[in-house]
C-alpha cells in the first residue's frame, strides 16, 4: 500500500474492503511521505520491520528483489491526487499491479500516459469507484442493459454533501486541506472529488458515455481555492440528456449520492443512504421495489451480496466488491486461466474509466470558466 497512515481516512477504508472476503493480505507498504511516520503506520498493522518502507520507490525495489513467492501482488493507491500518477507508473513498470483511489491522476495528460503504460506493461489497473459495487446498482445495470426500461431518454445523478460549508481547510483539517488545495487535488475540488463518483455512476448504469457538457462552478465559500459547488448539464452518446449536480456546501447533507434513471418504458431510482433498495417505475404497472439478496436479482447483483435479505450491506462491503475482483482477476491471471468476455470477476472500473472521469473534470473546468459553454470530452 502506498498511503493510508497515521492520521489518513481512504486508507482505513481499503485495508477493511481488501479484508471482508479474506482474498487480499496486507504484506507491505509505504504509508507516509514521513519515512519515520511511514515505519511507524506499518507497525500499527503489525508487520514485520522490513516490509516498512520509507517510500514507495523503496518499496517496489525492494520488492521486486524478492523471490515471486514471497513479494507483494499488486499495489494499492492511497494517497492524495496529486501522488496517485508517480508510484502507479513505477509499480507498472516494475511489474506490479495497481488498485488505486479515484480520480485516477492528477489531471488528463497524466491519465492518458497511464493508459499507455498500461496497455504497454500488460499489468492490471484497477479503480476504486466502489459506488459500482453496490448489489442494487449491479441490478440496475443488467436491466437497462437487457432493455427493459427501454431505450433511456433522462439520466439525473446527484451527490450532496455538507461538510465543506464552511472554510473547514483553515482549521488544518487534514482530509479538507488537502482536497481544496490545486496542487494536490487538481483542476477541479468539489467536481474531482464527488463529482467523478456521479459521472462514473451514470456511465456504468446506463451503459452511455458522457459526450459534451455545459458546467458551472462555484466556490461559494470565501477564500476557497477550488469549487464547492458544481451544476452540469449533460448530453450522452445516443440521445440521452442528463443533469449531475455535485455539492460539498449543501448543509445537513451527509454522502446523499443518488440517481434516476428513465427510459421510454421504465425508470428506476437507487439512494446510496438506502443502498439495499432499488424502485423500478413502469409505464403501465405500479412501482416495483427490489432489494438486496433476494433470489429475483440477477447475477452479478447476487454474487454482490455476502448476507440474507434485510441484513444490511452497504459501503464497505460495496468497497469490497471491487477487490475481491480484483483479486479474483490476479488469481485467473496467476493461475492462467482465460476468463470469458462476462466473467464477474472483470467487473470493476479500469484505466478507461479512469481516463473518462478525468476527461470529464477538464471539460467541466473548461466549460465553467467559459460561461457554461457546451463541452465535448477529450477522451
Amino acid at each position: 500500500m502506498v498511503g493510508g497512515g497515521r492520521g489518513a481516512f481512504i486508507g482505513a477504508v481499503h485495508r477493511i474492503a481488501a479484508a471482508i472476503d479474506q482474498q487480499v493480505e496486507l504484506v507491505c507498504g509505504a504509508f507516509s511521505s514521513d519515512p519515520e511516520r511511514s515505519r511507524a503506520s506499518g507497525g500499527d498493522f503489525f508487520l514485520p520491520p522490513d516490509r516498512c518502507y520509507g517510500t514507495f520507490e523503496e518499496m517496489i525495489a525492494k520488492e521486486k528483489a524478492l523471490p515471486a513467492d514471497k513479494r507483494m501482488d499488486f499495489v494499492a493507491i492511497v494517497t492524495p491526487n496529486h501522488m496517485h500518477f508517480p508510484p502507479a507508473k513505477a509499480a507498472l513498470e516494475a511489474g506490479f499491479h495497481v488498485l488505486s483511489d479515484k480520480p485516477a491522476t492528477l489531471n488528463l495528460a497524466e491519465a492518458k500516459k497511464l493508459a499507455g503504460i498500461v496497455k504497454k506493461t500488460g499489468q492490471l489497473y484497477g479503480l476504486t469507484h466502489n459506488y459500482t459495487g453496490y448489489p442494487l446498482v449491479k441490478q440496475a445495470r443488467e436491466m437497462v442493459a437487457d432493455g427493459k426500461l427501454g431505450k433511456i431518454r433522462k439520466i439525473v445523478v446527484e451527490y450532496p454533501q455538507g461538510w465543506l460549508a464552511t472554510r473547514l481547510e483553515a482549521s488544518g483539517q487534514k482530509q479538507a486541506a488537502w482536497r481544496t488545495d490545486p496542487k494536490r487535488s487538481g483542476a477541479a475540488g468539489c467536481i474531482g472529488d464527488i463529482g467523478t463518483h456521479a459521472e462514473n455512476l451514470a456511465e456504468y448504469i446506463s451503459g452511455l458515455q458522457i459526450e459534451e457538457l455545459a458546467a458551472d462552478l462555484t466556490s461559494f465559500v470565501k477564500g476557497r481555492a477550488l469549487d464547492d459547488d458544481g451544476n452540469v448539464l449533460l448530453r450522452f452518446k445516443g440521445g440521452a440528456k442528463g443533469v449531475l449536480h455535485a455539492s460539498q456546501i449543501s448543509v445537513g447533507e451527509e454522502n446523499n449520492l443518488n440517481i434516476r434513471i428513465y427510459g421510454e418504458k421504465g425508470g428506476l431510482e437507487w439512494h446510496q443512504n438506502e443502498p439495499n433498495t432499488l424502485l423500478v417505475k413502469w409505464l403501465d404497472a405500479p412501482m416495483q421495489v427490489y432489494r438486496t439478496a433476494n433470489g429475483y436479482l440477477g447475477k452479478a447483483a447476487l454474487a454482490a451480496g455476502r448476507t440474507p435479505p434485510a441484513h444490511p450491506e452497504g459501503y464497505l462491503e460495496a468497497f469490497a466488491n471491487i477487490y475481491k475482483n480484483f483479486a479474483n482477476h490476479i488469481r485467473a491471471r496467476i493461475e492462467g486461466r482465460k476468463l470469458a468476455k462476462d466473467d464477474l470477476c472483470l467487473d470493476y472500473p479500469k484505466i478507461e474509466d479512469g481516463v473518462r472521469g478525468m476527461a470529464f473534470i477538464e471539460a467541466v473546468v473548461k466549460s465553467s470558466k467559459a460561461n457554461a459553454r457546451w463541452t465535448k470530452l477529450a477522451v
